[in-house]
């Protein structure tokens, strides 16, 4: 067991990107097509984080051609290049499924103003930063690739 832990650490993100449940957060997800790589924005509300360690997950959805669209994404995983902190919300319960259920305006979460919203904000755009020179490698790569 000590074996398998000491792995998942070496594995886990040095600094996951500070968001909650409620949140709209635009995920940037690695694709690899064949050769080819390319950065994918999926842009949605966290619904739920479940497990924990390695192997947390998050769960985000959006509307997209009046069709519910579920993903979900490892908070680890390599290929999760960054979440961008897009809007904070206000929830007061840990898995908000209930807005699959709701249609339109009853579907919105309320957004968090105030000053505790723009420290998230802040240490979202800190993270981001750091996830961008991540982003611009995996973009140099591909273009080098591609021009072999």
């Amino acid at each position: 067991m000590d074996l398998i832990k000491t792995i998942e650490e070496q594995q886990k993100k040095k600094n996951p990107a500070p968001f909650k449940v409620g949140d709209t957060v635009k995920v940037h997800f690695e694709i690899i097509e064949g050769k080819t790589k390319r950065i994918q924005i999926f842009e949605g509300l966290v619904l739920c984080f479940k497990n924990s360690g390695i192997r947390k997950t998050f769960t985000v959805r959006k509307i997209s051609y009046g069709v519910g669209v579920e993903r979900v994404f490892p908070v680890n995983s390599p290929r999760v290049i960054k979440v961008e902190l897009v809007r904070p919300g206000k929830v007061r319960r840990s898995k908000i499924y209930y807005v699959r259920d709701k249609i339109g305006k009853a579907g919105k979460i309320k957004e968090l103003i105030g000053s505790k919203a723009r420290e998230e904000m802040q240490a979202s755009r800190e993270a981001a930063k750091a996830a961008d020179q991540t982003e611009a490698q995996i973009k140099a790569e591909a273009k080098a690739e591609n021009a072999k």
